[in-house]
């Protein structure tokens, strides 16, 4: 009940988080019942970095941006956990009675306890099923994580693994 992904080294940055949002659009269009969030990276331009935001599924409100702008030449980590943890927090009370739930990733702040981690967990627990990326640095902590519950998934397989779970559970 929890299926995750990454993508190949030479694939495009954010053709994840792209291919999470669809997938959540597609199933959303189709009246399925899919809770979680989808991070939308927005390009500021060849010389800065991508604005990225949490659009919370079925959340009214605005995405929440997660990064944070450091400054020409800065090399620190540009996530705001402080706005990460408010989409969690937004993300939590979605759940109930969804028939999916899709998290943009299991990334470092989830290797290290926070972020989406707690929510992660208690879909599973909850016979949710969970789908969700997994960058390559962050798989053995994921696999310490998540154990014999998660499977691994191509990217071309998110949509129908989504319909099997959904007709499963008709």
């Amino acid at each position: 009940m929890l299926a995750w992904f990454t993508n190949d080294t030479d694939t495009t940055p954010g053709a994840a988080d792209l291919a999470l949002e669809a997938l959540a659009a597609d199933l959303s269009a189709r009246g399925l019942a899919v809770a979680g969030a989808v991070q939308r990276n927005l390009d500021l331009g060849p010389d800065c970095a991508c604005d990225m935001e949490m659009i919370v599924l079925g959340d009214p409100g605005d995405p929440v941006r997660i990064s944070q702008s450091l400054g020409p030449g800065a090399q620190g980590c540009r996530l705001d956990t402080g706005a990460l943890e408010e989409a969690v927090a937004r993300t939590a009370p979605r759940l109930a009675g969804a028939g999916l739930v899709v998290i943009p990733k299991f990334g470092r702040q989830e290797a290290m306890g926070r972020g989406f981690r707690d929510l992660i967990g208690q879909a599973v627990a909850d016979g949710q099923p969970v789908i969700l990326y997994v960058p390559r640095q962050q798989q053995a902590a994921f696999l310490d994580f998540a154990g014999d519950l998660a499977v691994q998934i191509r990217p071309d397989q998110l949509r129908s693994w989504c319909l099997d779970r959904f007709a499963a559970a008709s």
